[in-house]
């Protein structure tokens, strides 16, 4: 699945085209590589995400095309979240 797509599904980022953004922005890391958007995504990736002056690793649990609001967080599970300087941050 598309990286942009599981972020959309999985609400972790509420639109498609915000999630594409952020990751051409180099601010989503695939098992420590800079994810693109078209970036596939499995089952046990890792994934960093920097939100503003925030990092969230999450970890890929399902994938799928559709989900309802209430099962979205069954699709990761939050590793940690830590927050950062905006000038030690480097991926």
């Amino acid at each position: 699945m598309r990286l942009d797509k599981f972020l959309k599904v999985s609400r972790l980022i509420k639109r498609r085209t915000l999630a594409k953004e952020i990751a051409d922005q180099g601010r989503i890391a695939i098992n420590g590589t800079p994810g693109k958007a078209s970036s596939n995504v499995k089952i046990g990736d890792e994934l960093v995400i920097r939100f503003g002056q925030k990092l969230v690793t999450v970890v890929i649990e399902d994938l799928k095309e559709t989900t309802r609001k209430e099962e979205a967080t069954n699709l990761y599970r939050v590793v940690k979240e830590e927050k950062i300087n905006q000038e030690s941050f480097d991926m």
